[in-house]
This record gives C-alpha cells, structure tokens and sequence, in this order.
C-alpha cells in the first residue's frame, strides 16, 4: 500500500527582503505608503541639498527680540534708575508749563550759526539753557530766548529744493554691539531713536552725536493687545489719568539728554486716547520737544513740532520687502516733497538703509534729518 506523499511547507517570507508582490501589497497600506512617500522626499531633499549646497546659506538672520550682554532688557533698566532716583508715583506733582514755543527752523538755527557744528559732529548734551536737574533727573526745557530743546539738538540742516527723505532707526540701546554698528555705519543724516531703558543712556546719545546722528528718545504706548505685548513698566496708558501720563512721561524724559524731541514705541490703543494724547500733546509744548510718530498718530495731537511716518521699513524682514518699503518712501517725497521711513534696527535693516542711503542722493533725493521735516502746527 503506497503513502501518500508529504507536502512540502510554502517557503517561509523573507525576513531581509520581501518578494515584489508583498512590497506592493504594504504599500497599499494607508499608513506605510505615506510614511514612504514621506522618507522619499527627505531623501530627495538631502540628495538636493548635497548636490546644490544650503539654499539658505548666506542669508541674513534677524531675530524680532533683541540679543547681547543686557539680556534682562529694560527690567535691569529700571530697576537701576529706580535705584538710582525716586519712584514714579509723587502725591505732589504738578505740571509746570512754560512760554509758548518759537518755529521749528529746519535751516539753520542759533547754535549752527555760532559754528558749534564743524566737522559735523553735534555738541555733547546737556547744551547750557535747555535742560534743568529735578528730581525726576534732566529734564528738557525752554530756555532764555525761547530757544526751545527741538531746536538745540536737532541736526542742522540746509534744503537744496530736491525732494527730502529720512530715516528714523530705533530700538537702539538694548543692544550695545548692534548700537554702536547703527551709530558707525549709518550716515550722519540718518535719525536714531534709543530706548529709555538703555543702560549709560547719556553715553551713547553723546557717542551717536559725535558722529553727527540727532536724536529720538522712544516713549512706550499702550499697543491694542497690552498687556500681552507689554513694552515695560513707563507705558503710557490709554485710560490712565494725565497726572499718571506726564509722571511716566517725565521718568522717560529724566533718563538722558540730548534729544530734539520723541517718537513712539507701539502705542496703537494710547494714541485713540483723547484724554492720553491732551496729557502728551500739553507735556511736550510746555518742553519744546517734537513728537516724531511711526504714523500711527499722524490724525492725532502730538504737540507743535511734528511729522508722521510715510512707510515702516520692517513689517516683512526680507530684503527684498524693505527695498520695495524705500521705494514708497522715495514716491512719498515726489508726491508731497518728504518722505519719512520708519524701521527698527535689525543686522538686515541696517544693512538694506545703509546701501539705500549711499545712493539716494545721486537719485535726484537730498537725506535728511527727521528733524527738517518737522512742521508747525
């Protein structure tokens, strides 16, 4: 009688490589299709990579928050002037306001006339006149004459009837390496705002006016997501009182001197406040200072000596973005003979609005100050 014969066992699947039917059948798998499609293309992006080099490299690096040896920002800041000086809340306060300030001359004022500004630096400040000490520090005011801070500090400036362009580069101070690059590489006629919390204040306005840079000093406005974007402790407040404004106010003013008058840092919700912009608008005319604002405040108060931004430089960090923002500045001076640009400083901006400035002029523009283009209201 015969055995049946033995059936053989189907060949055990391969545990190295399956055979083609097997492969197609996993990748009908949802999850084990994608993640191949997945590790295809980081493969081909490597390979890419490799063969054509990092697309990126090269290409600026900017970073919105502030980096360098004062890391703690204006924290450290105020608490060293709150060491240094009284609080801010004084039960006491009272608003003093002097003579009715003269025109603005965007010209030539007193000051260039007795030569002081040869070779193009700016005198050290406090300048004699315009600054007396209280307790709140050194604080701007008229002096004999009517000669008025925004005057005294201000860049001299002479018009040559072509169409005028400026710069306001701010958010200097926190950073000492990116200040001194603003101050070294930007040309004289450029405009440079400082932080109020910048540690040795006094030194670095007088260092940029050396250099022939006038000068801004940021005062921080309530933005409309406050208290989320908090630009420090002296914010002035849409519903704060005005006594409340001009003490905040007043600390800001005190920390340094130098300035032909100040520009605000955010502030999109204070400057909708009639009660917050009477108490600035009141505070400046009474210290003869300018109120240069990024143009956000352009339908607003502000004090005598004013002038909105055209453009803000910065929205978009991208060279090609801050070329086209010049750009409307140049279109903003044909059209109404002035154009303003608006731009923190950034390694990129100042890069992009030191080539631009090096060849404005031979465009048929003349830079200037921010100060010439002031105007009286």
């Amino acid at each position: 009688m015969r055995r049946p014969a033995k059936r053989r066992a189907p060949p055990a699947a391969s545990r190295i490589r399956p055979d083609a039917s097997g492969l197609l059948g996993m990748l009908a798998q949802p999850l084990v299709g994608a993640g191949a499609a997945l590790i295809l293309f980081l493969g081909s992006a490597v390979g890419l990579i490799a063969l054509l080099g990092d697309p990126t490299a090269g290409y600026p690096e900017v970073r919105a928050a502030m980096a360098g040896p004062a890391p703690q920002g204006w924290r450290a800041a105020v608490n060293a002037g709150r060491a240094a000086g009284p609080e801010l809340a004084r039960p006491d306060y009272r608003l003093t306001r002097s003579p009715e300030p003269p025109p603005l001359s965007t010209a030539t004022d007193a000051l260039a006339a007795s030569g002081a500004f040869t070779g193009g630096a700016l005198p050290p400040a406090p300048i004699a006149g315009v600054s007396r000490k209280t307790a709140e520090g050194v604080l701007p005011v008229i002096g004999p004459g009517g000669l008025t801070p925004a005057r005294a500090y201000a860049r001299p400036f002479k018009a040559s009837g072509r169409p005028r362009v400026a710069i306001v580069m701010g958010g200097l101070g926190l950073d000492p390496e990116l200040t001194r690059q603003a101050i070294e590489s930007l040309p004289p006629q450029v405009t440079l705002a400082f932080s109020p919390y910048t540690p040795n204040l006094q030194d670095w306005i007088n260092r940029a006016r050396e250099r022939g840079h006038e000068i801004l000093l940021e005062v921080p406005m309530e933005p409309e997501d406050y208290p989320e974007n908090d630009p420090g402790p002296y914010t002035l407040r849409a519903r704060a009182q005005p006594a409340e404004t001009v003490r905040k106010l007043e600390w800001i003013l005190g920390r340094a001197a130098g300035y032909f008058g100040i520009t605000n840092r955010m502030g999109e919700r204070f400057v909708k406040s009639p009660e917050g912009m009477s108490a600035l608008t009141g505070a400046l005319r009474s210290r003869g200072l300018a109120f240069v604002d990024t143009g956000i405040a352009a339908g607003s108060g502000g004090g005598d000596f004013r002038v909105s931004g055209d453009q803000v430089l910065d929205r978009i960090l991208s060279p090609a973005a801050i070329d086209e923002a010049l750009l409307r500045v140049e279109a903003a001076a044909l059209q109404k003979g002035q154009g303003l640009g608006i731009t923190q400083a950034y390694p990129l901006t100042l890069r992009q609005v030191a080539s631009w400035a090096s060849q404005i002029e031979s465009r048929g523009y003349q830079l200037a100050p921010a100060s010439a283009l002031a105007r009286i209201r």
